[in-house]
């Protein structure tokens, strides 16, 4: 692990290095899974940015000179080695602070360069190649992981299709999606992405808009409904009237709300560049006065040199900015250990900051995944439970619909027996039929199937239906033979750790977090209540989940936001810290995210939380120290006659105690003592309720 000038290098156990700096670093993050919305990855290398290929230089440089030194090898072996060190890795903050310079701005990059060359001036060319070396490979990672952020965004516009099927009056042509215009009319295939946003004028058909709305389940689709871009219909071919033209489209939005938040986000993070400007500004010209008044009143040169040089190494805030660091790296790496990817030591202080918490629901509450949660026989059909699961899931077993594959799943978790199904058919956004035992069974949609049918075994299904959609269930009816027989359940189950998370939260900050939902309204009251959420908002956009953060934010709050999808892109980026869970994340969302979960164990959020209040209380304690030490040294320089190697001495072993105490923080003890008080943090005062706007 490095440090120099506010940027640490340090190991991590993803990509062997990681950039810890003032900006949000953006991980290279998991395969996305087949629900996570996610993008197609377009992904820099990391030699085709200039800044690793000069650091890379300038490392291989410092390799082949250091063994040489250390052997006892003449000079003449080693130094040129080192001067190529300085100039590969050290031309362009040397050119760039220089640039800064002329516009009155002390750089500190510059200032590193500085202090390289004093270093190699008095004999120490080593320890000067060394923070070369360490700065420009701090430098390369910082734009790598830039780059990478910019591929994750720019890459969500793959979603969307290159070409989309025109409806003209003399038949059909394949054009480019971008050239669509409003009013034109193109027609969606099976299983194709639909190119532009529109409303349906003709057909039938379930489309998967998870990336949009982050509903679990396929939406289905009839003339009159609205579609987006870029997501993926069913088994129905659609005519769809286009309404918004490419950079109008949903998807563009998000991309631009992405972009247009992080850059709006970025001058928060630049605290520590303002407050090293003005430290290397006070520090140089306190260095110079130093040496130069008691030189003008006739102290000798070399003394007033010694004095200066006394001074600089003593003002050195190596042992303030130990003070913060060594705990903030200790943290992040204690929470990567149990799961939680945290990107930045910015984010690891953040998280401690922040007051108020929205949640998303598929996928964050959530498992993101359908499951079976009630099996209702209706009366006179003399079916049992498991009997009626198993003809529907007989009849479903050869469909890919995520519906009928909860089905399937919740027979075989029973130990249900299939019995053999033929002649097989499906009707897109109806519900499959299928032979089963020599009935015709039908699994399908209450509304279509019912539809016209007054009988009164169809007044008691839809009976049944009803009261499983008012509990936020989608509702599934079993048809023998033509009559109903039975209604199946489903819902997405919520995480065994949500309801503990959403109490740990609730101590933490003081108030209950928000529930920030594209699904129904139904759907999102069932899971809020489940997970002891009193504050719900559903049905929303993308575009909405970040006003509501921004809403959030104009009153004061700080907001932390988990969610998992390209629709949470928005609301993650605009929030004070942005966490995804990383296993059914989206390429976007990961990137996007200011940390991730990566076991997907929603409460450790809660204890990471708990960890960065730790460790800002243990900042505290360190800059009492550092701050002690470094005055009592600078008052004995200037007052009295501090020795050289008393002062160095003194700098030393400050940086070396709030070191080794911000080390602490590496312990698993201190894991378990920050889930403990996740668990048991008592309610703050002055916590103002959120809206339920």
């Amino acid at each position: 692990m490095f440090l120099y000038g506010g940027r640490v290098v340090a190991p991590t156990a993803r990509e062997g290095f990681s950039v810890v700096s003032t900006h949000v670093l953006a991980l290279p993050s998991p395969t996305t899974s087949a629900g996570g919305g996610g993008a197609p990855r377009r992904r820099t290398r990391v030699l085709a940015l200039t800044e690793a290929r000069w650091a890379v230089t300038a490392l291989a440089l410092f390799l082949l000179a250091l063994p040489l030194e250390l052997s006892g090898a003449p000079a003449w072996s080693w130094g040129p080695p080192y001067a190529l060190v300085y100039a590969a890795g050290g031309w362009e903050p040397a050119l760039s602070g220089l640039r800064e310079l002329r516009g009155k701005v002390l750089d500190v990059d510059l200032l590193m360069i500085v202090a390289a060359l004093g270093a190699a001036s008095i004999g120490q060319a080593r320890d000067g190649a060394l923070l070369i070396v360490i700065f420009a490979t701090s430098g390369a990672l910082e734009a790598l992981a830039t780059a990478r952020t910019g591929d994750a965004v720019r890459g969500l516009l793959d979603l969307a299709p290159d070409t989309a099927t025109r409806v003209t009056p003399g038949g059909e042509e394949c054009v480019p999606s971008a050239d669509l215009v409003v009013g034109d009319v193109i027609h969606i295939r099976p299983g194709e992405r639909v190119g532009a946003d529109g409303r349906v004028l003709d057909g039938t058909s379930e489309v998967d808009q998870a990336t949009i709305t982050g509903e679990p389940l396929p939406a289905a689709k009839e003339p009159g409904d609205q579609v987006f871009a870029g997501t993926l219909n069913g088994t129905g071919a659609l005519r769809v009237a286009v309404e918004r033209d490419a950079s109008g489209s949903v998807i563009a939005r998000i991309v631009a709300m992405t972009e247009e938040a992080s850059r709006t986000k970025a001058p928060t993070q630049l605290f520590i560049e303002k407050v090293e400007q003005r430290y290397s500004l006070g520090m140089v010209a306190a260095t110079l006065a130093v040496f130069l008044v008691p030189l003008a009143f006739g102290g000798d040169v070399t003394d007033c040199l010694l004095r200066a040089m006394t001074f600089m190494i003593v003002a050195s805030p190596c042992a303030v900015v130990l003070a913060t660091m060594p705990p903030l790296l200790s943290a992040m790496a204690n929470a990567a250990r149990h799961g939680v990817l945290v990107k930045s030591a910015v984010v690891m202080e953040r998280l401690g900051q922040t007051d108020t918490v929205a949640l998303d629901k598929t996928g964050t509450l959530t498992e993101g995944t359908p499951r079976v949660t009630g099996v209702r026989p209706l009366p006179g059909s003399g079916l049992a439970a498991d009997r009626l699961l198993a003809l529907a899931a007989a009849a479903e077993h050869p469909s890919e619909h995520p519906l009928a594959r909860a089905v399937v799943s919740a027979a075989q978790e029973r130990g249900t027996a299939l019995p053999p199904a033929s002649d097989f058919t499906s009707a897109p956004g109806t519900g499959v039929t299928a032979t089963v035992g020599g009935h015709r069974i039908t699994v399908g949609s209450p509304a279509r199937l019912l539809r016209g049918d007054t009988s009164p075994a169809a007044a008691g299904a839809a009976e049944v239906a009803a009261d499983l959609e008012e509990t936020g269930r989608t509702a599934v009816l079993v048809l023998r033979d033509g009559l109903p027989v039975g209604v199946l359940g489903i819902a997405d189950r919520i995480r065994r750790d949500a309801a503990a998370t959403v109490a740990s939260l609730t101590r933490l900050t003081g108030g209950t977090p928000v529930l920030l939902t594209g699904d129904n309204p139904r759907a999102a009251a069932r899971l809020a209540a489940e997970a002891g959420i009193t504050d719900v908002r559903a049905g929303l956009l993308p575009q909405d989940k970040a006003a509501a953060v921004h809403e959030e934010e104009r009153a004061g709050r700080r907001v932390l936001v988990v969610g998992d999808g390209v629709n949470d892109a928005p609301a993650l980026a605009a929030a004070h810290v942005g966490i995804a869970m990383g296993r059914a994340g989206s390429d976007l969302a990961l990137e996007t995210a200011d940390a991730v979960v990566i076991r997907d164990e929603l409460v450790t959020v809660p204890t990471a939380v708990a960890l960065s209040r730790a460790t800002r209380r243990l900042v505290v304690q360190n800059l009492a120290v550092a701050g002690v030490f470094i005055s009592a040294l600078v008052v004995w320089d200037l007052v009295g006659h501090l020795p050289l190697p008393l002062g160095v001495l003194g700098h030393e072993g400050s940086t070396v105690i709030v070191g080794l105490n911000g080390l602490r923080l590496l312990r698993e003890s201190e894991w378990r003592r920050a889930a403990d008080r996740g668990r048991s943090a008592a309610p703050s005062a002055t916590r103002i309720a959120p809206s339920t706007g």
